[in-house]
Parts: C-alpha cells; structure tokens; sequence
C-alpha cells in the first residue's frame, strides 16, 4: 500500500497507490483515504484538550487506592490490574497495568511483565465470552511520542473490534457509538473476572 507525500505545493505518489486516488488534507498530513483506515474517537476530545485533566499524581499509582466499582477495576493481581479504559476506543476498551510505576517495558522485572501478559490472555478470553468481538487490537504507547497519555507509567491496551465499528455515524456525526456505558460494563465484565480468578476455565488460560 503506497501513501501521498506533501513536497511544498506538489503531491507525491510513493510507491504503489491504490486507484482511484482520494487524496485528503489536514494541514501537512496528507493520505490517500482509500488506503487507509480509521477508528474515530471524537469524544476523546474532552481528554486531549485537558478538559477533564489527570490528578497530580500519577493516574495509575492514586487508582489502586480506590474501590475497584468507582475506578471500574476488573481485577487485581499480585503484580497488575486490569482497568476499563475512562475514554475507550471502543466498547470494552481495558487495560492491563504494572503497580509499579515504571516509564517503559524494560524497566519491569520479570514476575510484573509475566503476569502482564497472562491477565492479558485471560481479558481476551472474558471479552470473547461478553461480547464475542470479531477481533482485537492490543499494545503499549511507550513515550509521549508514541501517543502514551500518561508516559510514566506504562499500560497495555486491550480493545475489542468489530467489522463496522468506524461506520458512518461515527465518522460524519461525530457520535459515539458505544451502545454501554462505563458503569455497565464494569458489571458485565466484572463477574466474568471473578469466576475465572475463582479457578473456571482457568486451566484453559494458564
């Protein structure tokens, strides 16, 4: 897949574009729409803006210290917990987090990174189960260049995907198109958690 590059005025096709071209400009981003794929999140926006800021402390050290139905925690390990994202991508949007408070993967010692993953694994398998997602995106923002919205403290993204999820309503109408709030789905997932940390199916996952 080629892409479109802006050289002062004149537009460049690097590679192999796709035709027909639809060429898109934002300011000196310019891509070529056919292309490319996007999931929209407009109502992020609130975040981004630093309307609703992150407390003087680090996010992810203070939420711990909460009930786990206010800081919608889905389950605490040893070494992690696992989190409903506050600004999701997506329906069921979690995240897996270090207590540690460490800026980047290397810096965690074995046992953390170890039961990362394995929490990880055990969201994709509650996540299958509530909502039967046709896919997943998974990953770390390591840096605030990489797009991390608290850079010190690393997090892994869980989102659940589905064919259709950037349909035209949320592209055009800029609406969200979560059909749960975060409240419910803390308590459809929350259960699910709980019976597999109590030993269901865990043979499965471990």
């Amino acid at each position: 897949m080629g892409y479109v590059a802006r050289f002062g005025s004149t537009l460049i096709c690097m590679e192999k574009c796709p035709a027909p071209v639809n060429i898109v400009t934002n300011g000196d981003l310019v891509y070529n729409r056919k292309a490319m794929s996007h999931l929209w999140t407009p109502w992020r926006m609130a975040y981004l803006r630093g309307e609703d800021p992150l407390p003087e402390e680090c996010l992810f050290c203070v939420t711990p210290q909460s009930e786990d139905d206010q800081a919608h925690i889905l389950h605490r390990g040893r070494w992690c917990y696992v989190i409903l994202n506050r600004f999701p991508y997506n329906n069921g949007h979690l995240m897996v987090v270090p207590y540690s408070h460490v800026a980047t993967l290397e810096e965690l010692e074995a046992e953390p990174v170890a039961e990362l993953m394995l929490l990880s694994q055990l969201s994709l398998y509650v996540l299958r189960e509530a909502y039967a997602p046709q896919g997943f995106n998974l990953g770390m923002n390591i840096g605030e260049a990489a797009g991390a919205g608290v850079a010190g403290h690393i997090h892994f993204h869980v989102v659940p995907r589905w064919g259709g999820d950037t349909n035209y309503i949320t592209t055009l109408g800029e609406t969200r198109v979560i059909p749960e709030w975060l409240d419910q789905t803390y308590e459809r997932l929350r259960p699910l958690f709980e019976r597999v940390s109590a030993g269901e199916r865990r043979e499965d996952l471990l």
